[in-house]
């Protein structure tokens, strides 16, 4: 089965079409090579792929390898190859400008440090996660829960090998990847404190509760959440605050960003497995964050909790607007305190409470009860 990501192609085209280089990053084995080779085959000249030995030699003198090209010239696993980025930047100001580039990498924190210092001004940043309901559809909703929307999880032909795919994929992050990005943490280490992660997720981040139960500082484990975060498979959703003459949280919250792999790491292999766990309030809330984040057109993205119990899952500024989305796994939601807080002292304009029912429907002035399912069709969440 093959699925078209054509948002994400239209976003690359237009991105191209504007600079003459872009980038484009995400977790490993989430669709990026795809998604270049519906622009460029694979076979063209113009095709480097840093894991191919032979596309190696042919940039052992990369300046020679690439000027006299033109057209789309495609660069994948950049990541292996840093030392190109000061090239391309030469290239990308010749005068006659004959190439566009796309560079694809799985995300590390050094690669984005180095294409930002050496592109800067030249580029374009993408960021491709897993599938989407926008991709998938409604009808998706459940395994897309369940299995998470990396590719070869949400197309493997049964639950077992989906789980079995992921615990391959966390194993070739932090024993291949991570290495070769110059991690110098013991993979053991880092899959100890991923999976304590995950018992976290949906909380307010607090470095000494892990610390202590791994043994090591507090430092230790903000480094390691970084690490994680860096390559996308961690989401640092960080605080609002405002002068409201309330103590709000200045902490963020931490999430898997892929559902699937947080079921694998909590050891969930089935959809009962899931909806029999205590975690499965805070796997639906990340579950709905990261389809809002995907689906709706949002220049910044926090979540606002107070110290007396206020909260909103998710803030999202639009221009001079903001809007607020709670994730509610309940059948028919109602007006709480914190939504009347957010929208009477946040200053929020809409309010959508996405909840996993089929009705769409007011619960007070500006909040609105919205069903998951009309994520599908992106910009419909807030009417």
């Amino acid at each position: 089965m093959f699925v078209r990501r054509e948002r994400l192609e239209g976003r690359i085209r237009t991105a191209l079409s504007r600079a003459p280089i872009v980038v484009l990053v995400g977790p490993r084995q989430s669709g990026k090579t795809t998604l270049a080779r519906q622009l460029l085959s694979v076979d063209s000249p113009n095709y480097f792929d840093l894991e191919d030995p032979t596309a190696v030699a042919r940039l052992e003198e990369p300046r020679t390898a690439l000027e006299p090209l033109d057209g789309l010239i495609v660069i994948d696993e950049v990541q292996q190859r840093p030392d190109l980025f000061p090239i391309l930047r030469v290239l990308a100001d010749r005068e006659s400008r004959k190439a566009q580039f796309l560079i694809l990498g799985s995300a590390s924190g050094e690669l984005m440090r180095q294409s930002s210092e050496s592109l800067a001004g030249r580029m374009e940043r993408i960021e491709v996660g897993g599938f989407t309901l926008e991709e998938l559809g409604s009808e998706s909703i459940r395994t897309l829960w369940h299995r998470g929307g990396l590719p070869r999880s949400w197309l493997a032909s049964n639950d077992h090998d989906s789980f079995v795919w992921r615990k391959q994929f966390i194993q070739t992050l932090l024993e291949r990847d991570f290495p070769q990005w110059g991690v110098r943490v013991p993979s053991i280490a880092l899959l100890r404190f991923w999976a304590m992660l995950a018992h976290y997720h949906g909380q307010i981040w607090n470095a000494s509760e892990p610390a202590r139960a791994l043994g090591v500082n507090p430092s230790t484990t903000r480094r390691h959440l970084d690490l994680l975060s860096d390559a996308l498979v961690v989401r640092q959703l960080q605080p609002w605050f405002t002068n409201l003459g309330k103590r709000q949280v200045k902490s963020p919250k931490v999430y898997i960003r892929d559902s699937g792999l947080l079921h694998q790491l909590l050891g969930l292999e089935t959809e009962k497995s899931l909806l029999t766990h205590p975690k499965v309030g805070a796997s639906w809330e990340g579950f709905v964050i990261e389809q809002v984040l995907s689906a709706e057109v949002h220049d910044e993205a926090w979540f606002w909790a107070t110290h007396q119990g206020a909260e909103i899952d998710l803030l999202l500024r639009r221009g001079d607007k903001m809007l607020g989305v709670e994730c509610k796994r309940a059948d028919a939601p109602r007006m709480t305190n914190s939504l009347r807080t957010a929208r009477d002292e946040l200053g929020v304009e809409q309010i959508a409470v996405v909840y996993p029912g089929s009705k769409r429907y007011p619960i007070g002035d500006g909040v609105e009860a919205v069903p998951l399912a009309t994520l599908a069709e992106p910009g419909t969440l807030f009417a």
